[in-house]
């Protein structure tokens, strides 16, 4: 069943490749390559010292610093001290890294000393290690041996601990095991869209706190992928390395997209190496995916998942991403092997065909639950299958579309109206260069709707002829009542637009209708 059954957990993907292909590169950073050896060679020489600063099986060791080596030879040596790796979002203020840390309560933080000054309180433990600039975690850990501690380590020990973005209150630890990553690996690799190719390699600028970026790192490095390392995701410092280094494969949320796009570098890159694009983290406007299809001359992949699913549930795949059939492209596709979806009513019911409800998940691979948080779990994870949040519909062929999260719903004159769908018409007007639309207070109809937009480059907003074109293509009910113009999004850290912080100034105060 396994395509590599000498990988059982995380720490034992290093070991596989050490003993196939030493000397073959696993990492490219800053100029520097890293070998598969180096990697597994590095990575237990800091668990041999994560041990001896006193780092037990199934504590939790902290890592606060962007992309480098150094975050993937954390990543594993805590693993192979069978300890849990929990990565925290550097783009947090002192106090929300304090709240982390009260809840996860790690024995021990690794931190970059640019980030140093965001580790304040009480809950910051004793033992932290810090990263200096122009040093590596090799320093503390040179005289270790190279050897793998002896230790055994269970599939259903934990490896990660990965916090939810918070966008709808305080954040999550969500628990991702050694087996349930494993078996993500699995439905991946019975899948027939996942090519991958000798000598392919992936460019890394997702944020590495995230799902995102961890679990399609982990899935690259599974496949024996070499990764290009970028510190953060920035679109001209991305588009140098796509010409540069000539990756085969990228994978970026929608906004990164655009920033990539409308990038005055862009005109000028050669997207020539890579074969296959993959987009997630939040849903595509039909305008945007269009532009890229057109600028980008590879194949593209979207697919849809959690934090708590370890990975993708459904994927859109190459073959259909057809312009003829725009329908579809705004469709997140079908489940991958192994994994179920249902849509169901309030009552928990299945509903037809064609009619939204919650999308519901059943994986091999869903997150063991949430850290010390049993109310939120036992509401999350019910009889086998993880709620999503998300409102979803499933055509005539199977394919899923999700219309909108539950949160993002609006309820104007008792009709509920999904902003995802108004977002899609107006993202391919040519004067709207990003959009997210809003319900606000209205005394009316309980909420109105609201376009905020980011015009196009050189472009103007007429709030007179975007009425009149989402009238042509939208009941009356869904034409927003009014349109914000703003040369910025609010984003989340994991690369989002913000809607709770777009909504913040309306609701003030207020309860909004919808949860």
């Amino acid at each position: 069943m396994w395509v590599y059954p000498e990988i059982r957990t995380l720490g034992d993907l290093s070991a596989y490749y050490t003993r196939k292909t030493p000397e073959r590169r696993a990492f490219l950073f800053e100029g520097r390559e890293i070998t598969w050896r180096q990697f597994e060679e590095r990575a237990n020489r800091f668990a041999h010292r994560l041990i001896a600063e006193g780092v037990a099986p199934r504590d939790r060791v902290a890592y606060l610093g962007k992309n480098s080596d150094d975050f993937f030879v954390a990543m594993f040596g805590v693993v192979k001290a069978g300890a849990v790796f929990l990565p925290l979002n550097w783009r947090l203020s002192s106090s929300e890294i304090a709240d982390i840390l009260t809840d996860g309560t790690p024995s021990l933080v690794i931190v970059e000393a640019e980030h140093q000054a965001q580790l304040a309180g009480d809950a910051v433990p004793k033992a932290v290690l810090r990263i200096d600039a122009g040093t590596s975690l090799d320093t503390f850990a040179l005289d270790r041996p190279a050897t793998p501690p002896d230790l055994f380590i269970s599939e259903d020990d934990t490896a990660i601990l990965l916090y939810t973005s918070g966008t709808t209150g305080r954040p999550k630890g969500v628990l991702l095991t050694h087996g349930g990553i494993n078996r993500m690996r699995l439905c991946e690799h019975l899948e027939g869209a996942y090519q991958w190719h000798d000598g392919d390699s992936y460019l890394f600028c997702l944020p590495n706190f995230h799902l995102l970026g961890i679990g399609l790192s982990l899935q690259c490095l599974y496949n024996g992928l070499s990764l290009t390392i970028l510190r953060r995701f920035d679109p001209a410092e991305s588009l140098a390395a796509i010409h540069a280094e000539r990756p085969t494969l990228l994978v970026l949320t929608p906004t990164m997209i655009q920033m990539l796009l409308d990038h005055p570098d862009a005109a000028k890159t050669d997207f020539g190496s890579l074969r296959l694009t993959m987009y997630a983290g939040s849903p595509i406007s039909l305008g945007l995916i269009k532009r890229a299809i057109a600028a980008m001359p590879c194949q593209f992949m979207q697919f849809y998942g959690a934090t708590e699913t370890a990975g993708a549930v459904s994927l859109l795949r190459p073959d259909e991403h057809d312009l003829t059939s725009e329908g579809k492209l705004k469709s997140c596709g079908r489940p991958l092997p192994l994994i179920d979806l249902r849509i169901v009513n309030e009552m928990g019911e299945d509903v037809p065909q064609g009619q939204p409800g919650e999308l519901l998940v059943r994986s091999p691979a869903i997150a063991a639950g949430y850290w010390r948080n049993e109310e939120a779990t036992n509401a999350i994870f019910q009889n086998g299958w993880y709620r999503t949040g998300d409102i979803a519909i499933r055509d005539a062929e199977g394919l899923y579309y999700i219309v909108d999260r539950a949160k993002d719903m609006i309820v104007t004159g008792g009709e509920n109206v999904y902003s995802a769908e108004i977002e899609h018409v107006l993202s391919v007007h040519p004067a709207v260069g990003a959009v997210a639309v809003i319900g606000v207070p209205d005394e009316r109809w309980g909420e109105a709707i609201k376009a905020v937009i980011m015009p196009a480059v050189g472009a103007e907003i007429d709030p007179v002829e975007l009425t009149a074109f989402c009238r042509e293509r939208l009941a009356a009910y869904k034409v927003p009542k009014s349109f914000d113009v703003v040369e910025m999004m609010p984003m989340t850290g994991t690369g989002k637009i913000s809607k709770k912080d777009l909504r913040a100034k309306y609701w003030s105060g207020q309860q909004r209708s919808v949860a």
